[in-house]
């Protein structure tokens, strides 16, 4: 086991394409953990979609080996992603890791996730080293952006390190201060083993691997561990580190990080932050853990052609048992069948659990708009929270409607303030604060209720900023608001999955909008197909899709005009008939025009 004074864990945290996962590979280069011949872009991004995306979805770790001041250092590097959805992914990365390496583009400057991962890993009391990367574009001023961060977050600006990811400069600097800034490691070796699991993933014939530090003690093949929280006992079969390949070890010691196998069959038995203790030989205080990552967006997914609800429901636990993050249970709907209801840390989260159970699986997904949670408030007293405008109760018994609020740093161009005030009158949005991050930038906070936004406002913001606007919105409260519960009616029949939650004061803007838009998705029928939009028994909107005509009359040259007349009639006694029993079909577009506001 490593000598604790020459361990050091650190993380890479940074805004999204800031080049965390370049960083990473030029670590694992420069110290020669992999040959060149080994080398690929993205190394740590092991996932086929996060290369195609160029973003990192699951953080990855790896250990390397620097020699500094004559000593061998074992540095356990963690990659986080950058995206607000994945935002969980950091703060259970912070647990494993002393110190942090916060990443900042030299042409771009702070952006809204540097501020809220700098905010998080001071929260959780890790050293800050502050880099400046990409210091070989042209556009690059790295010192502005130094002093632009010192006065933002009170980083010493003079204790910046310069490097560039892609070239390799500035590396060796990087890594003393690695060496020297980050601390070691605490814990009592001697001590009751105490690890906490801070990742775990499904392997098909090894079952759970758990990603671990120890914080006291050790643990070695051929022990027997308890879970504190689960109280499950097992008998460890293999210990550990990623080299960044697997590489078994002969025992983890306090400090290090690494990986545990023990025969554990499924990812239900185990808790992220669980306390991994001996059963001989336990500890008394379990570590305190974090919470469970909370799921902000909803949607039922259905099967789609070709595909039956068993098919799905496999497809669906196989990806749970890798990525536990997502949560779904049965549900039903009466135009889409049998399917479930799925929730998700955000709308990226969303597509990616959908592209995965596509390819992964080859199923075909028919997928409901998202929603957010709301918090109803009975007559009789009770507070019922639903995902889905289908599971409210009449609204006899309803008080009152609440929607979940967030609080949004946003950071733009100081040029872009106006167009940014008109998209958050817009969305509902209340102004908070403003703060000039420099003479050009501007970080603007507002209060957002998370439905306005959780679909196209970034979209909207890039738009409006021409690409220089980001946002970070956090989860605050449920506040009470002029909220109905707006049905679509199809064929005169109100279709659940379109259902959606609306502001009373933008239910008719909202409901034309999405009627003309399922004009344009649903296609013509042999029958006419009515279209509404309704809060309550009152309708808002209307549409009609005009049914296909045939000219039945055709042939009829001159004679008596009763037989055109009879003609016509029996055509028109036809489709009503048809509409009695025809079946109205609704394309997947249909289901997901609901989502744009519209102007």
């Amino acid at each position: 086991m490593a000598d604790r004074r020459y361990i050091r864990n650190f993380g890479i945290i940074a805004h999204i394409d800031h080049g965390k996962s370049t960083l990473a590979d030029r670590l694992l280069e420069r110290t020669g953990t992999l040959a060149k011949r080994e080398m690929r872009e993205q190394f740590l991004d092991d996932m086929d979609l996060e290369r195609e995306m160029g973003i990192t979805i699951k953080a990855n770790r790896a250990t390397i080996k620097h020699v500094h001041n004559g000593h061998e250092y074992m540095l356990n590097l963690i990659d986080t992603p950058g995206h607000v959805d994945f935002h969980y992914e950091v703060s259970r990365a912070m647990a494993a890791c002393d110190g942090v390496l916060l990443l900042v583009d030299a042409t771009q400057g702070v952006q809204a996730q540097t501020v809220a991962n700098a905010y998080l890993a001071v929260e959780s009391n890790v050293e800050i080293v502050l880099v400046i990367n990409k210091i070989d574009l042209p556009g690059a001023h790295p010192d502005e952006v130094a002093l632009e961060v010192e006065q933002i977050l009170g980083l010493a600006a003079e204790d910046a390190i310069y490097t560039s990811a892609k070239t390799g400069e500035g590396l060796d600097e990087l890594l003393s201060a690695v060496c020297e800034k980050i601390p070691p490691p605490v814990g009592d070796h001697d001590a009751a083993l105490r690890a906490l699991i801070y990742d775990a993933k499904s392997d098909q014939h090894r079952g759970v691997i758990s990603h671990l530090r120890v914080i006291d003690g050790s643990v070695k093949r051929g022990d027997k561990i308890r879970m504190m929280a689960v109280g499950s006992e097992h008998i460890v079969t293999e210990v550990g580190k990623y080299t960044p390949k697997p590489a078994a070890v002969a025992a983890l010691g306090a400090g290090e990080v690494g990986y545990l196998v023990a025969g554990i069959k499924t990812l239900v038995d185990v808790n992220i932050g669980d306390t991994i203790t001996l059963a001989l030989a336990p500890a008394t205080k379990a570590l305190s853990g974090y919470q469970a990552p909370s799921q902000m967006v909803f949607c039922d997914f259905y099967p789609g052609p070709g595909t039956e609800t068993s098919d799905l429901r496999e497809a669906m636990e196989q990806l749970w048992l890798n990525d536990s993050s997502f949560t779904y249970e049965p549900a039903t709907s009466d135009a889409l069948g049998i399917g479930f209801r799925c929730g998700f840390l955000g709308l990226l989260h969303m597509k990616i659990i959908q592209e995965r159970l596509e390819r992964e699986s080859d199923v075909n997904i028919v997928q409901t708009a998202p929603t957010v949670t709301y918090e109803l408030a009975l007559n009789d007293g009770t507070i019922m929270h639903i995902q889905s405008p289908s599971a409210m109760p009449d609204a006899s018994k309803i008080m009152e409607i609440r929607e979940p609020f967030c609080v949004a740093n946003v950071i733009i161009p100081a040029d872009y303030v106006g167009a940014l005030m008109a998209l958050a009158l817009d969305r509902r949005g209340v102004h908070k604060k403003t703060e000039y991050l420099s003479t050009t930038r501007v970080m603007i906070t507002y209060e957002f209720p998370l439905g306005e936004i959780i679909y196209d406002f970034y979209d909207k913001l890039k738009s409006c900023t021409r690409g220089y606007g980001t946002v970070d919105f956090e989860f605050s409260e449920f506040r009470g608001g002029q909220l109905v519960k707006m049905d679509v009616l199809v064929n005169a029949i109100a279709v659940d999955a379109l259902s959606v939650i609306v502001h009373r004061d933008k239910a008719a803007r909202r409901g034309r909008n999405l009627i003309i838009r399922l004009k344009k998705e649903i296609a013509r029928h042999q029958f006419e197909i009515p279209l509404q939009a309704a809060v309550g028994t009152k309708v808002i909107a209307r549409e009609t899709i005009k049914a296909f005509r045939k000219n039945v009359t055709a042939k009829c040259y001159g004679g008596d005009v009763s037989r055109k007349r009879k003609l016509l009639e029996k055509q028109k006694e036809g489709k009503k008939r048809m509409k009695n029993v025809g079946n109205v079909e609704i394309p997947q577009g249909a289901f997901m025009s609901i989502l744009d506001p519209g102007d």
